[in-house]
């Protein structure tokens, strides 16, 4: 087993149980507890977990990076701030693919005012809009992930290969200006590079705690990126190094 795949088979009982013992992952990956406590160490300088005597922990702090339900209803102010940003830059009758995600939700949430196609594997963003008359909605078949709403597979995969969009409106677990955009899953990773690659115009969602963050996975470098929707609260330091890459930059102002 490679360690990118031991590191996901450990983020997942982690977000499962909460906490983690060095022996019993050391039973279940069949790797040596030398070789997880090396794993764990990895894992705690990239913010992924906190170690504890003989095992670890989530990490309990605003930046953390698990992809648990909990973290979608928290930041809902400036979800909702970075999503009324979003929507100024549709324009009438555009086709958008849309990703699962807390931003996008609350996109789809703000549509419905003039005409525009939607295409989305989110089974959460569908049932938002099916009321909605304005919008003309395409779900992209597939498997449903785990407990998440979105649909994913072979059969998604082969939809993407046929269409083209106008926009997509994504998000990332960790932006880092040296390695890019990094998920904690692979399967997540594969399928975000598949949904750039549908696009004209790619627009990066993604609140200030997510910057100078590195998870596991990298699926995009910066320059895959045309523009960022962040909030005022991103690091001035960032602000200077993505203008420098001449990637534009919107900021969703919050008090």
């Amino acid at each position: 087993m490679l360690s990118v795949e031991r590191h996901e088979r450990i983020l997942d009982q982690l977000d499962k149980s909460k906490i983690v013992k060095v022996s019993e992952l050391s039973k279940l990956l069949a790797v040596t507890e030398k070789t997880i406590r090396g794993d764990l160490e990895l894992l705690e300088q990239r913010g992924l977990l906190k170690r504890i005597h003989g095992g670890a922990v989530i990490v309990e702090e605003e930046g953390r990076m698990l992809p648990i339900a909990e973290r979608q209803s928290r930041h809902s102010e400036v979800k909702l701030a970075i999503a009324k940003e979003a929507v100024k830059l549709i324009k009438p009758n555009e086709t958008i693919l849309m990703d699962g995600g807390s931003t996008t939700i609350a996109i789809a949430e703000l549509l419905g005012e003039f005409p525009i196609t939607v295409i989305t594997n989110d089974l959460k963003i569908a049932n938002i809009l099916l009321g909605k008359n304005n919008v003309q909605l395409m779900v992209l078949g597939g498997t449903r992930i785990d407990n998440s709403s979105s649909l994913m597979g072979a059969q998604a995969t082969e939809m993407l290969q046929r269409i083209r969009v106008n926009r997509l409106f994504f998000g990332t677990t960790g932006v880092s200006i040296e390695h890019g955009l990094t998920v904690i899953n692979s399967i997540h990773a594969d399928w975000k590079k598949q949904i750039i690659n549908c696009a004209d115009h790619v627009t990066l969602l993604a609140d200030s705690t997510k910057f100078d963050k590195v998870a596991l996975i990298r699926f995009a470098s910066l320059e895959e990126v045309n523009e960022i929707i962040t909030d005022s609260r991103l690091d001035e330091n960032i602000k200077v190094n993505l203008e420098n890459k001449e990637i534009a930059l919107h900021l969703a102002e919050i008090s």
